[in-house]
């Protein structure tokens, strides 16, 4: 097992590498892992199997247990993510700007790589590949740290990965991962600024504040996702119904899913039996405030703590407020920076709600879990950034180039 010091030197010496391979050499090799993760796709489910029995031994949550869990589907769809991304027009070298100085200097714009970056992140697998794809493909070394929980699952696609790597003749350590799971490793990571240039956390709300507070290393901050759909008063209500149920219970615990409902005052009592009918359909359990409370049979009073709470369960907070002023206050008091929805039939609230609604993906009349790198056309996906420097929502390749100037001159002194 390699220490980390060992593992940065290993990142910086492949990054010169990677920064300046050619885009038609970076698309076969990508081609190639593709097919690897396709051939070794029963060595890969039998790693999974074992991180999943762990899993359930020691009592994980249903909703985490499913991010964990890997199928064909899954491994089908993490090399479909890596051929799209081969697919997707390469940022690196790409000019963006050029204009003339008055002394006829030329200073132009260029996307480079980052260099190393660093990835920790929880229980996803499917990160793995995705992660390695789009650092690969702009030119990025990467260093994953995964959680412990999924341990055996991201050191059989690591493995899958290098070895197609090796294959083609490019460095494996392209790609690392950091075996060492104590939680003291990933502090020791986080101050390993001379070797890695960008951190990006992904997972649940206590790794990313961890990651942001403790890091001498750059941080893109990906975000929890309490994410609120508000049925306005002109809502068509089977729309909204079919938007709720489906933000809310096709994946229970990935951070785009439906986790607060907003309703206008005028309608909850028409709507929310209809919509708690269709819920019961998947065992939702709805926590309302009074007004709602009242207006539909087995709802649970909600606290406080349940307006800004992200479940990852089948759970379902319900708000009722006046008017969409009120309803954009709450969403923009609670909400956590990441997707939020208006279901309407009036075009000025529409507006209202995507000029005036603080978020990363703001939706009018769709489901929240689009909020996807491969849905947005990225192929795949670092992570959903909540923040609002260099990157925000999802991260697909231009998020992890930066530039530098070009400058052309004739001979030009200052």
């Amino acid at each position: 097992m390699k220490t980390l010091e060992e593992i940065g030197k290993s990142a910086k010496a492949a990054e010169p590498v990677l920064r300046i391979m050619g885009t038609n050499q970076k698309n076969e090799a990508l081609l190639h892992v593709a097919e690897k993760l396709l051939e070794e796709k029963a060595f890969v489910l039998a790693e999974n199997v074992k991180d999943v029995e762990k899993a359930t031994a020691n009592g994980m949550a249903q909703g985490m247990i499913d991010r964990l869990m890997l199928d064909d589907n899954r491994i089908e769809g993490m090399a479909e993510g890596i051929r799209q991304v081969a697919a997707l027009p390469d940022p690196v070298g790409e000019v963006t700007s050029m204009k003339q100085r008055p002394n006829g200097l030329m200073i132009g714009w260029k996307k480079v790589p980052l260099g190393v970056i660093g990835m920790i992140y929880e229980s996803r697998p499917n990160v793995t590949a995705d992660a390695f794809a789009l650092c690969f493909k702009a030119g990025n070394v990467v260093i994953l740290r995964g959680g412990s929980d999924a341990f055996f699952s991201n050191s059989a696609i690591t493995k899958v990965i290098r070895a197609a790597l090796t294959d083609v003749k490019i460095p494996e350590d392209a790609v690392q991962l950091i075996e060492d799971t104590r939680r003291e490793t990933v502090q020791e990571f986080m101050k390993m600024n001379q070797y890695v240039d960008v951190l990006i956390p992904r997972g649940g709300a206590g790794l990313i504040r961890n990651v942001v507070e403790n890091s001498r290393i750059p941080v893109i901050e990906t975000g929890t996702g309490n994410c609120h759909i508000f049925v306005d008063e002109s809502a068509d209500f089977d729309m909204a119904i079919d938007i709720i149920f489906n933000a809310k219970t096709q994946r229970i615990g990935v951070c785009n899913a439906c986790e607060s409902l907003v309703l206008h005052e005028k309608i909850v009592d028409a709507f929310l039996p209809q919509l708690k009918k269709r819920l019961d359909e998947k065992q939702v359990e709805m926590r309302g405030d009074e007004k709602a409370c009242s207006a539909a049979e087995g709802l649970v009073p909600a606290t406080e703590e349940d307006w800004g709470r992200e479940y990852l369960d089948y759970i379902l907070s319900v708000k009722t407020v006046k008017n969409i002023d009120e309803a954009i206050a709450h969403i923009n008091r609670y909400n956590t920076g990441h997707s939020e929805a208006i279901v309407t039939k009036d075009y000025a609230n529409a507006q209202k709600f995507l000029n005036e609604i603080d978020a990363a993906a703001v939706y009018v009349n769709a489901s929240t879990r689009f909020t996807d790198g491969f849905e947005f056309g990225f192929g795949a996906e670092i992570g959903i950034s909540t923040q609002k420097l260099h990157a925000r929502g999802p991260m697909g390749l231009d998020a992890l180039t930066s530039g530098k100037y070009i400058i052309y001159g004739n001979g030009q002194i200052r």
